[in-house]
């Protein structure tokens, strides 16, 4: 801790907020009415010093307490002390590998480290609270990490009553980690400020920062005001709401955000703007880009086309963007600060030569946070799989709409690749240690995190649409989303949401649903109430409610008949493996010479479910008369044999020939056939003679 600052601290900012233009900005959101229950609201006076890579500021938090109980602490999140060699952070990456960074080298050097220092914290009505700030460790212990401290009030805070909180704080920015920090004269602001825990579940949520972990915030309003040398030009949420030039070779910028839980900032001399206007289903959004000028003048307008289009698409698919910006911040090459999101601000990923369609996934990803992440709000630190993962399986229904099923990362003449396929082959490289509902940090190492929260969430719940239909999926999803937007719903509320859609469409059966009617405290028979009201069309401004957050009725849910893939692809680890063992086409009279047997074959198929998840699945069985059979198997038993009496021989067997089963880690083994093809050979062929031109050219080249 440093020494008390003098209350001019507190006065000066308040004064020269008082005096930026607010440029007739009344409301950061295309709705006349507040959208989220605004538990906080801050009010921070920053003066960044991008030479030094420091801040100093001033914070007053007002926080509601709507959480029913009286409160006598309040933890919060310090996250820039992460970036020390003493932190939890800093111990698994070095030890486990990280998917921030990865600390080999046994030494840590200035540059990298960061910090945050509250000098001062006191409380209207309640005094000084500065002494009573300490550090604690809920998650492992670690007394050194210092990323959650703690104040405990002198007595109590009542239900329905607010406290404001008054305090100093002094940054320091490491060099690039985990989308954070500067990067030569790039400084990206994440995370910089004192943020309060959520009160959530009945108790305080305050998790220390992980190697694989996000973030968790309750819903409120922004106004901050960031002052920084003139030469810079500034990014961050919400909207602009003025700007005065100072007498020091510095301007003060002002921003106001609402119905968001965080607040982010970049800065660089080198920024060029990019801007457009999205026209939503609820009203404008200005697009604005901040790209380098090294990464040639094209980025912008880039990043501006994926932009727009990936909105529009989130628009028709899941529901509207409500609020009136969406910034893109195009970060310095070579740093750790690309593809991150934040609230109406995201972070890209592009370079000057990039024939894929990286850029575009980056930007369409991070824009897909700002409802998954954004408004949903789900707690990152326990359930990542309910954003991260929901976001990787809505971006790969995007991209294949924008640039081809097949095509959406890289459309080559000789190569394509689609962002399905590495979705797949990231759960493939980590598909049984730890289920996607693990806490974020408990999982065996950042391999497995990844590979699970992304790659497995993505691929089960393409198996689920596979199975249950892709209308009954869209339905699923933006019910989810225009329900439970604004609040922090669980794992099983959103697996409800699917039953529930799967059950409404005939997909699904219920089994164990208990309806109530709310408030009535009574229990109907299934069959006497309607279970699913229709979904209205969404038309005019948002609702300040989530949607159908208390349907007409609600369901306790014992189970459905989709319970039995939740549990084991949701919940569980199982290896979903199934196989074509063999198939053989023997005469049927086999005793007969050969002359004298008849036409007549015993064809015969054997599957086997190598691996432990259980799951009904298809069987295509083609003869030589061009018959298919199509055969059902439940699956339960390890092995199962189809045999027929035909004159025909069978020429291939399959396994889910309609190639919904993507959790099936090993495709492979999935068909069988008796004839040859030279289709595969040509083109590996083909591929290599391409490869050795281009090698020989390169060789002419460079001699």
């Amino acid at each position: 801790m440093t020494a008390m600052r003098s209350p001019l601290c507190f006065v000066l900012p308040t004064l020269l907020a008082a005096a930026l233009p607010v440029c007739g900005q009344t409301s950061a959101t295309n709705s006349p009415v507040p959208l989220s229950t605004r538990v906080v609201s801050y009010t921070i006076e920053a003066k960044v010093d991008p030479d030094h890579h420091t801040l100093d500021a001033t914070e007053t938090l007002v926080y509601k307490n709507l959480t029913g109980q009286t409160l006598t602490t309040f933890p919060f999140h310090l996250y820039l002390n992460a970036f020390r060699p003493e932190s939890t952070f800093t111990s698994e990456t070095h030890f486990g590998g990280g998917i921030r960074d990865n600390e080999t080298e046994n030494e840590y050097p200035d540059e990298k480290r960061g910090k945050i220092e509250i000098a001062h914290i006191d409380a209207t009505g309640y005094g000084d609270l500065t002494s009573t700030l300490h550090f604690t460790a809920p998650d492992d212990g670690n007394q050194q990490d210092h990323t959650v401290a703690e104040i405990t009030l002198p007595r109590p805070l009542a239900p329905g009553d607010s406290i404001t909180f008054h305090l100093t704080f002094h940054d320091v920015f490491p060099l690039s980690v985990a989308r954070n920090g500067y990067k030569r004269d790039f400084l990206m602001g994440g995370q910089w400020y004192p943020k309060v825990g959520v009160f959530w579940h009945g108790a305080w949520n305050c998790h220390q920062y992980h190697s694989t972990t996000e973030f968790f915030s309750d819903f409120g309003t922004f106004n901050v005001h960031l002052t920084i040398p003139q030469r810079f030009v500034v990014g961050a949420s919400g909207v602009p709401t003025g700007e005065s030039v100072n007498g020091d070779k510095t301007k003060t910028l002002g921003f106001y955000a609402e119905d968001v839980g965080d607040f982010a900032f970049a800065a660089s001399p080198h920024f060029v703007v990019t801007d457009g206007t999205f026209l939503s289903s609820i009203g404008p959004v200005k697009v604005h880009v901040l790209a380098l000028k090294a990464n040639g003048p094209k980025a912008g307008a880039r990043y501006l086309d994926v932009l727009e289009k990936s909105m529009q698409q989130f628009d028709v698919r899941y529901g509207p963007y409500p609020y009136k910006v969406l910034t893109l911040i195009d970060p310095e090459p070579g740093s750790e600060i690309g593809g991150m999101e934040y609230p109406t601000l995201i972070t890209g990923d592009t370079s000057w030569f990039d024939p894929s369609h990286i850029t575009e996934i980056t930007a369409e990803h991070e824009f897909g946070h700002q409802y998954w992440y954004g408004m949903v709000a789900t707690n990152e630190f326990e359930e990542a799989w309910l954003d991260e993962g929901i976001n990787s399986y809505t971006e790969v229904a995007v991209m294949a709409s924008l640039y081809g099923r097949h095509t959406s990362v890289l459309d080559l003449p000789w190569a394509n690749i689609s962002d399905a396929s590495l979705q797949r082959l990231q759960y493939i490289s980590a598909a049984d240690f730890d289920p996607v509902t693990r806490a974020a940090w408990k999982f065996r190492n950042a391999n497995s995190y990844g590979g699970v929260t992304y790659g497995k969430t993505a691929t089960l719940l393409a198996t689920l649409e596979g199975i249950v239909g892709k209308e009954t999926m869209d339905d699923a999803m933006r019910t989810y989303f225009m329900r439970y937007r604004f609040s922090h719903p669980t794992t099983e509320d959103f697996l409800r949401t699917i039953e529930e859609a799967a059950i409404r469409h005939g997909k699904a059966t219920a089994t164990g649903y208990v309806p109530v009617l709310p408030g009535a405290g009574t229990t109907l028979a299934p069959s006497s109430v309607s279970l699913y009201p229709s979904t209205p069309e969404h038309v005019g401004i948002v609702s300040p409610e989530p949607y159908m957050s208390a349907p007409l009725t609600s369901l306790n849910v014992a189970g459905s008949s989709l319970r039995p893939f939740f549990e084991q692809a949701v919940y569980g680890t199982r290896i979903l493996d199934y196989a074509i063992d063999s198939i053989s086409s023997d005469p049927a009279q086999w005793w007969l010479l050969d002359d004298a047997k008849s036409k007549q074959y015993r064809d015969t198929v054997v599957v086997h479910r190598k691996g432990d998840f259980v799951l009904p699945v298809t069987v295509e069985v083609v003869f030589e008369d061009g018959t298919r059979i199509r055969e059902q198997w439940d699956g339960v038993d390890r092995w199962t044999r189809f045999t027929y009496l035909r004159g025909s021989k069978i020429v291939s067997a399959e396994v889910d020939p309609d190639h919904v089963v993507l959790l099936d880690t090993d495709l492979f083994n999935n068909s069988v056939t008796t004839k040859t093809s030279n289709l595969p050979v040509r083109k590996i062929s083909a591929v290599w003679t391409s490869c050795m031109q281009l090698l020989a050219q390169f060789a002419s080249w460079i001699v």
